[in-house]
C-alpha cells in the first residue's frame, strides 16, 4: 500500500520542536506562513480530478471511435479513432505531473502506458489468432496493450509517415484495437473510481483517494505538508522524466548515436505533444488553474508566499520549456523522430533540455526546500 511521506514527518518534527535556545526562553519564530487548504482543495478537485475525468470521458470517446472502425472500415472512421486517440493522450500526458496514489499503486501507468510496444509479440498474436475480446485481452502482457498498442495500430509503424490508410488495415487489427480500447476504458474508469469513490477497488469503504488529500491527517499523509510535498515532487518527477529520459536519450550524446527506438509516440508523430503536455502539466498544478480557469491557487501561491521572486521566476521557466519543446519541430514541422537527426534541429533540442534542466534545478532547489521554512 502507500507510504507516509518521510520529509513530511521529518519537518513536520520539526515544527513541533521549534527551534531556539533553552525551554525557558522564547521559541525564535522564522520562515512564512500560509494556508494550503484552498490550494489542496483547488489542486484536488479541479486540476487532478477534473482531469481523470476528463482522461475518463475521452477514453470513452475513444472506445466508440474504435468500434465504430471495427464495425465500418472508412477512411472518415480511422482519423476520427486517430483524432480521439490523440484527445484522449492530452489528458493522461498533462496528469503525469501527479503521478502518484492510485496511478501507481494499481498499476494504472503501465497497463496503459507501457513502453516500448512488443511489436513482434503483438504481431505474433495477430498472426496466431482468429479473434479477439477485451476479457482475453486484459490478461495478455502490458506491453501489447494500452496507449502504444492502439497508437501503432492506428497510425503505421511511423518510419516514412503518420498516415496509414484504411486499405493497409486488417479486419482483425481493428477488432485487437476495438478490444483494448474497451480494456484501457476499464482502467480509466478504475482510476477516476479511485480517486472519487473508494482508493482500494477491493475495499469499498477504503476513502476516496481525493478524501485522503483534501484532510491530511491520515496514514498516507499526515499533514498538509506531506500533500505539498507530494505535489512539488510530482512536477519535479515529470520535468526530470521529459528532460533527462523522454528527451535526452534518443538525442544521444551526438547525432552519431541517436536511437529512434527510444522515441515514445513515435508511431503517431505525436512525441512533442506529449511532451509539452507533460509540461502543461506541470503548469496547471503550478498555477492552480486547468482549461482556462483563472484566479485558482496552485503551487505559485505558497512559493510566493515564501518568496515572490522565485515564484514569479520558476512559473517564468515553466513557460519557457513549454516554448522550447514547442521550437523543435522548427519551420519543417519535423516530428521529434526526425529532429533528433537533423543538425539545426538538435540546436534546438538541447536548448529545450537546458531549460528543463533549469527548471528541475529551481523546484529542487528553490521550491521544495521551503517546506523546511512554512510555518502551518
Amino acid at each position: 500500500m502507500l507510504k507516509k511521506s518521510l520529509l513530511a514527518l521529518a519537518l513536520s518534527s520539526v515544527f513541533l520542536t521549534g527551534c531556539g535556545g533553552s525551554s525557558s526562553e522564547a521559541p525564535v519564530v522564522t520562515g512564512f506562513a500560509f494556508e494550503a487548504t484552498e490550494m489542496i482543495t483547488n489542486l484536488t478537485n479541479d486540476v487532478i480530478v477534473a482531469g481523470y475525468k476528463n482522461l475518463n470521458d475521452e477514453a470513452a470517446v475513444f472506445l466508440l471511435a474504435t468500434q465504430n472502425l471495427a464495425n465500418t472500415a472508412t477512411e472518415e472512421n480511422l482519423a476520427a479513432a486517430q483524432q480521439a486517440w490523440k484527445d484522449v493522450r492530452v489528458h493522461w500526458e498533462q496528469g503525469e505531473s501527479h503521478i502518484f496514489g492510485p496511478v501507481d499503486a494499481l498499476s494504472i501507468d503501465p497497463h496503459l502506458d507501457t513502453w516500448p510496444l512488443n511489436t513482434s509479440d503483438l504481431q505474433d498474436l495477430l498472426d496466431s489468432q482468429s479473434g479477439f475480446n477485451a476479457t482475453e485481452l486484459k490478461a495478455f502482457n502490458d506491453d501489447v496493450q494500452g496507449f502504444h498498442t492502439m497508437e501503432f495500430l492506428l497510425f503505421g509503424d511511423g518510419v516514412a509517415d503518420n498516415e496509414k490508410a484504411i486499405g493497409e488495415m486488417k479486419d482483425l487489427e481493428r477488432e485487437y484495437l476495438s478490444a483494448a480500447a474497451e480494456v484501457f476504458k476499464t482502467h480509466t474508469q478504475t482510476l477516476f473510481d479511485a480517486w472519487t469513490v473508494a482508493n482500494d477497488p477491493n475495499d469499498d469503504k477504503s476513502p476516496a483517494y481525493k478524501d485522503l488529500l483534501l484532510t491530511a491527517d491520515n496514514a498516507v499523509y499526515a499533514s498538509q505538508l506531506g500533500v505539498v510535498e507530494e505535489l512539488i515532487n510530482g512536477m519535479i518527477g515529470i520535468v526530470d522524466e521529459v528532460g533527462n529520459g523522454k528527451i535526452a536519450e534518443p538525442f544521444g550524446s551526438s547525432i552519431d548515436n541517436i536511437d529512434t527506438t527510444k522515441v515514445e509516440s513515435q508511431y503517431s508523430w505525436n512525441s512533442l505533444a506529449d511532451f509539452t503536455d507533460n509540461i502543461q502539466g506541470v503548469q496547471n498544478v503550478y498555477r492552480g488553474e486547468f482549461l482556462g480557469q483563472a484566479d485558482k491557487t496552485g503551487i505559485i501561491d505558497f512559493v510566493t508566499a515564501a518568496d515572490a521572486a522565485i515564484a514569479t521566476r520558476v512559473d517564468t521557466e515553466i513557460a519557457d520549456a513549454i516554448a522550447a519543446i514547442k521550437a523543435i519541430a522548427g519551420d519543417n514541422d519535423l516530428p521529434f523522430r526526425q529532429a533528433i537527426n537533423d543538425a539545426d534541429a538538435r540546436v534546438r533540442i538541447q536548448t529545450a533540455i537546458d531549460t528543463l534542466t533549469t527548471l528541475q534545478a529551481s523546484l529542487e532547489n528553490d521550491v521544495l526546500t521551503q517546506l523546511k521554512e512554512w510555518q502551518q
